[in-house]
């Protein structure tokens, strides 16, 4: 039986799928902290550090956790990821998609690449639409209670998940396969069948990577923010992103129409590249 054509979905998470960020939901709050003090004093640290933002902000995280003594299990993370609310349209969104591309005989698979925090997107409620969750996320000792950063996803590291998705690697240990020579065309997902979605700076690197590879990528904004649209169209203008559109999900919205044109110009291009292909 032949195989499906697959196509790979990729999103950042926050500002991409949720408003703001997954933190400020529920944890910020939580240590009696303003969203502004607690990401000064995390951006603040990494300067005197000379350090990660990301690291900072997870090792703040702990701290925090740890001084109003709150849980540091990964429960109580991923209960903070019930509270985080969605943009519009993204709980049916996974769905609609799926069976648009089964429709046409394509498998359609979503992976999310975040530098925001693993155990939380896993208490949100579309959780399970993705088939691997690449994103920041902590070292547990026995007792289960978070102690160390286990992996920290910033805005460059993000390209090496494309690539793991790229061959199917799906660990993020494995580094020996991810780094096998294999023919583009015989790669579980080639680029040129990618669409990357994100919402500003820290997806740049991903978002050119797949669109200098053949893929597509789409720069979404918060439609409730004045002039959000207009800052994120420079993007289009140095060729790093192929659109922008709003992070609008629900049935007919622009990124309805836009994603679903572009799984039909990766299904035409594909028949058209089996057309090509020398008959024996």
């Amino acid at each position: 039986m032949k195989e499906p054509l697959t196509i790979a979905l990729i999103y950042d998470f926050d500002g991409t799928l949720a408003p703001g960020n997954m933190q400020e939901y529920d944890f910020i709050p939580a240590v009696g902290k303003s969203n502004k003090e607690f990401w000064h004093d995390a951006n603040q640290l990494a300067e005197e550090q000379d350090a990660d933002m990301v690291l900072t902000y997870m090792a703040r995280m702990i701290q925090e956790a740890r001084s109003k003594g709150l849980s540091l299990r990964r429960e109580a993370f991923q209960e903070s990821g019930r509270r985080v609310t969605l943009y519009k349209g993204v709980r049916e969104w996974f769905a609609r998609i799926n069976a648009y591309g089964a429709a046409r005989g394509i498998r359609i698979l979503h992976y999310i690449n975040s530098s925001g925090l693993k155990e939380i997107i896993e208490g949100t409620e579309i959780a399970h639409e993705f088939r691997r969750i690449y994103a920041c996320s902590f070292l547990y000792d026995i007792d289960g209670v978070a102690y160390w950063p286990a992996v920290a996803v910033n805005y460059t590291n993000k390209t090496q998940f494309i690539f793991k998705i790229n061959k199917g690697v799906e660990s993020v240990f494995d580094s020996k396969l991810v780094n096998q020579y294999i023919e583009e065309d015989k790669r579980p997902v080639p680029f040129r069948r990618m669409i990357y979605v994100g919402d500003g700076t820290t997806d740049i690197p991903c978002m050119r990577l797949g669109k200098n590879s053949g893929g597509h990528s789409i720069a979404v904004y918060n439609p409730e923010i004045r002039n959000a649209r207009r800052e994120l169209n420079g993007l289009i203008r140095d060729n790093r992103v192929s659109h922008v559109c709003p992070a609008d999900y629900s049935e007919g919205s622009e990124m309805d129409t836009l994603v679903k044109t572009i799984i039909d110009k990766i299904e035409a291009d594909h028949r058209l590249e089996l057309l090509e292909t020398p008959r024996t």
